[in-house]
């Protein structure tokens, strides 16, 4: 059963990471077909740190599924959960606040010099 879900786990983890890849990419297109600016350049900042940041919580989730999926009982369950949410909660404070920096910066480079 458990070979079962670690194989099924690497096919979602595999999926997503072409989902990631396609998206990327797609976003490369649209941000190279509008022109260069002040604004576009600051928009593409916050956009490449929020897909980053995607990325990352993905990994998070798919790391949690395998611990998850090799607990030995509840309380592993339990603790494996916890340990999980405590550090997402951080990520995600970390996560804003850097997105809110990026944004601040992308808004006043847009301002007039």
């Amino acid at each position: 059963m458990r070979d079962l879900t670690e194989r099924n786990l690497e096919h979602a983890r595999t999926a997503y990471g072409q989902f990631m890849d396609a998206m990327t990419q797609a976003m490369g297109v649209w941000t190279n077909a509008t022109p260069a600016n002040a604004m576009t350049s600051g928009f593409k900042v916050v956009q490449d740190r929020a897909v980053k940041f995607a990325k990352q919580n993905a990994d998070a989730c798919f790391n949690l599924a395998g611990e998850l999926a090799n607990a030995k009982d509840l309380t592993d369950v339990l603790s494996i959960q916890s340990r999980h949410a405590q550090t997402q909660l951080q990520a995600y404070a970390l996560q804003a606040q850097e997105l809110s920096r990026l944004m601040v910066e992308a808004a006043q480079s847009m301002q007039p010099k």
